[in-house]
């Protein structure tokens, strides 16, 4: 230990004394090593870090599949919730859940908020319990109950100062009173929602039937119980839907039986985190290259250095000083360098992450976990040493003895070097040039990937133009359904008067938003064999106009009228891709009928629309139905009405100062008690869906810039530290007549030889590692020859020029002077 101390001392001095040699290792360092530790305090706090509950491992998101209507995952029912909650053997507990917005009056401005609805088993599965007041009961969860509501911790503080004596008061919510009962605690989280008000959902067991998936559920499992354990136990279950609860109209047991259920539970792990892993573990594994040639980078500088030390390291050894001795020194060295750059690199990582989690997609989940802590300081220090290690090793196993031998016959620095000295830096230049390609392939093909979907038509156009906002009219306040309708109707009107105002509509959801339903459809001219549920289809419920607001085309056929909603006319609109997949021809499909359970009347098809890419524009567009917003007969309801909507508002005057404010006053002289919620353009909707290919593309970019800059300033680097030891060599060939383009030539060769081997050794590493890239792909194959060809010509460019400085450089040397420096 006390050598090495001593050797600490000697290294620190060295460094002094070569500050910009110590500056360029640092700073090169750091950067490597700080994006790593960034990326991975991404990846720890989303992926590694257990869930913030007791015992993480034993909670279970309960989801099942629908191999005979083409589902291969499928929701919760209050169906399986109570038959899991009465028959389950494995489950300790459980429960289901589901995210709405509600109306909340008599606090002040009445506003919009979302709610988590939670069934009495919710909470104690999760092991949370409320910080203030208690958590809800059996009784709290069944009908004809007082009705009950607990608050956010965020909610509490904002409308209530944090004051306890909330608890016991009531609130309204969506014209009903609740009583307050708890509080949660200011460090609960769920999923990526973010509630105000919990609610209990409250089944009413004796109505229950089979069918409405709609919820999500989850459980803990008991000590010792396996997931396969538990998916045997629900597929145990499952055939005891049809005997326990009633079907709905029109469906038999056979149906359900041919829809083949079937269990998929699995870590609530995976409910949290969803597909970001595929995202995050490639942009680990990119910023992992960067630090690989950030360090092939420093090995260089340090390959120099030792070699200018050469002939102290020979004298040294033929003192007696050992070749362990040597490398040990060299090694002590690097360390140190390595953490000296660890140390500056994570206090870039820590400012870099603010960054981060602002480019990063708003869906991004558990961000509020993401941190510098123990794990990620571990995992910085690791780094710091293996990159030190790493770099130090190349010159420690250059010099051996052999090579301090012959360090005393070449003499001095400027002797012309060897092929040996070469070889190193010259490999250690192939591999910058090689995994800087890889890199910049992967940035291509996101950059091919972010045109095309950019190109795809989404069913809408100039969304920047288009203002959403949600209105609900609580069937406490209204309950009749028509005139909750035509207050919608009502106050559309007034919005589509407003000055500036091109069109106007209302609908369930927009493309893109999450606000759908998806359904079985049974059509009249394709008969379901007897006993069987058709495939499911995507549901919308609109205004007319809506496709007007969106900019969408009918491509046959006509729009809805407000007369087929209060007339309740049996008619409806589908896709494009619906009306081909049964007719071939959008214009065969009008006049044809279907229907959405086998109780229901037919339903005329009035007219055809151009797809909606609902799920994104890098998924394929649903085969969509669109129903009025008043229907009678529907899924057994005499009326069904829509009452909570989103309008969508298409002005040129979006996003201009007053236009909300005039949009509020406008919605308020109708009813001032109706509260306006989820404020956003359908640019924004769009962007979100867009988030994260942007953000991949955005931080493989980075990698990408920063991979070719290393590169190239590898290649510079072997160039210019040619050009220094062959000064003698060209003084003697420019002496004897030899052309600057020549010698000039001669130099850029070398350059774009180590280029072309890095190009060759990276085009066979990217046919590999971009197969990793093809769940993050749209419409671009991880073998793409556009994009190889042209990030190869960007990196023989740069070499070029890399090349061609140094070199241009040696031709401006004078013979005379370069002869006599020897």
């Amino acid at each position: 230990m006390g050598s090495i101390a001593v050797q600490l001392r000697h290294v620190t001095r060295r460094l002094l004394r070569a500050p910009l040699f110590s500056a360029m290792t640092l700073l090169t360092l750091a950067i490597g090593i700080g994006a790593n530790t960034a990326i991975f305090s991404v990846v720890n706090g989303v992926l590694l870090k257990p869930l913030p509950f007791g015992d993480p491992e034993r909670l279970v998101g309960v989801w099942h599949t629908a191999p005979g209507l083409g589902m291969k995952i499928m929701n919760a029912s209050p169906a399986t919730y109570f038959t899991y909650k009465e028959e389950g053997r494995v489950f300790e507990n459980s429960g289901v859940w589901n995210g709405e917005s509600v109306s909340v009056t008599g606090l002040a401005e009445p506003e919009q908020v979302d709610v988590l609805n939670v069934t009495e088993g919710v909470l104690p599965t999760l092991r949370v319990q409320p910080a203030l007041g208690r958590a809800f009961n059996v009784k709290d969860d069944s009908p004809g109950t007082p009705e009950t509501v607990i608050l956010s911790y965020a909610y509490w503080q904002r409308k209530f100062g944090g004051d306890q004596s909330a608890v016991g008061r009531r609130i309204l919510i969506n014209g009903r009173a609740h009583e307050i009962i708890g509080v949660m605690p200011q460090s609960f989280r769920f999923l990526d929602q973010h509630p105000a008000l919990l609610l209990p959902l409250r089944f009413n067991r004796a109505e229950v039937f089979v069918g409405n998936f709609s919820f999500q559920g989850i459980a803990r499992l008991k000590p010792g119980v396996t997931i396969a354990q538990a998916n045997a136990d629900v597929a145990r279950m499952l055939p005891m839907l049809t005997d326990r609860f009633k079907l709905p109209p029109g469906f038999n047991a056979k149906m359900f039986q041919d829809a083949k259920f079937g269990p998929n539970v699995r870590p609530f792990k995976e409910d949290a985190v969803g597909d970001v892993g595929k995202v995050l573990w490639v942009l680990l594994a990119t910023v992992g290259i960067v630090l690989f040639i950030a360090c092939a980078n420093v090995a260089n500088l340090f390959l120099v250095r030792a070699e200018g030390r050469a002939q102290e390291f020979a004298i040294r050894a033929a003192l007696g000083a050992g070749r362990g001795q040597l490398s040990q020194e060299l090694l002590v060295e690097s360390v140190a360098l390595g953490l000296a750059g660890g140390a500056l690199g994570l206090a870039l990582a820590y400012a870099g992450l603010h960054l981060l989690t602002a480019l990063a997609p708003s869906n991004l989940p558990r961000l509020e976990e993401i941190s510098i802590d123990g794990r990620v300081f571990v995992f910085a220090l690791a780094v710091s040493l293996l990159a030190g290690i790493f770099f130090g090793l190349i010159p420690a196993f250059r010099f051996g003895r052999g090579q301090l031998g012959a360090a005393i016959r070449e003499g001095g620095r400027n002797s012309s070097d060897g092929r040996q000295r070469h070889r190193a830096r010259g490999v250690l230049a192939v591999v910058q040039v090689a995994l800087a390609l890889v890199l910049l392939i992967g940035s291509g093909l996101m950059i091919r990937t972010f045109q095309a979907m950019r190109e795809v038509r989404p069913g809408f156009v100039h969304p920047e133009q288009v203002l959403t906002l949600s209105l609900s009219i609580p069937q406490a306040a209204v309950p009749d359904p028509e005139r909750a309708v035509r207050m919608h109707q009502e106050i559309l009107e007034r919005i589509q008067n407003m000055p500036g105002v091109s069109a106007a509509s209302v609908s369930n959801g927009v493309p893109m938003d999450g606000n759908h339903s998806n359904d079985p459809v049974f059509s009249e001219d394709f008969p379901t064999p007897q006993g069987q549920i058709p495939q499911i289809r995507r549901f919308k419920f609109i205004s007319p106009g809506y496709f007007h607001t969106m900019g969408n085309a009918i491509l046959a056929g006509r729009d809805f009228t407000w007369a087929d909603s209060y007339n309740k006319t049996p008619v409806c609109l589908v896709s494009e891709n619906f009306a081909r997949l049964f007719w071939k021809d959008p214009a065969q499909a009008i006049g044809r009928r279907i229907r959405e359970s086998p109780g229901s009347p037919w339903r005329e098809i009035a007219g055809v629309v151009g797809d909606e890419r609902d799920d994104g524009v890098n998924q394929k567009a649903p085969e969509t139905v669109y129903w009025p917003l008043l229907i009678a007969n529907f899924w057994g309801d005499k009326v069904s009405a829509r009452r909570t909507l989103v309008y969508s508002i298409r002005s040129p005057r979006t996003g201009t100062p007053g236009f909300l404010d005039a949009v509020r006053k406008t919605v308020w002289s109708a009813n001032s008690n109706l509260p306006i919620a989820n404020i956003k353009t359908l640019q924004q909707v769009y962007d979100r869906s867009m988030a994260r290919t942007s953000f991949t593309l955005v931080m493989l970019a980075i990698a990408a810039a920063m991979a070719l800059l290393l590169g190239v300033v590898g290649i510079y680097g072997v160039i210019s530290y040619s050009v220094a030891q062959r000064t003698r060599e060209i003084g003697i060939r420019m002496a004897l007549g030899a052309p600057r383009q020549t010698v000039q030539g001669m130099f850029v060769r070398d350059g774009l030889l180590l280029t072309a081997a890095g190009i060759a050794a990276g085009l066979g590493a990217a046919v590999v590692v971009t197969r990793w890239m093809a769940a993050l792909l749209f419409d671009v194959r991880p073998i793409d020859p556009l994009t190889y060809a042209a990030v190869s010509a960007v990196l023989i460019a740069a070499a070029v020029l890399a090349s061609y400085l140094p070199a241009r450089r040696a031709t401006l040397i004078d013979p005379i002077q370069a002869l006599k420096t020897e």
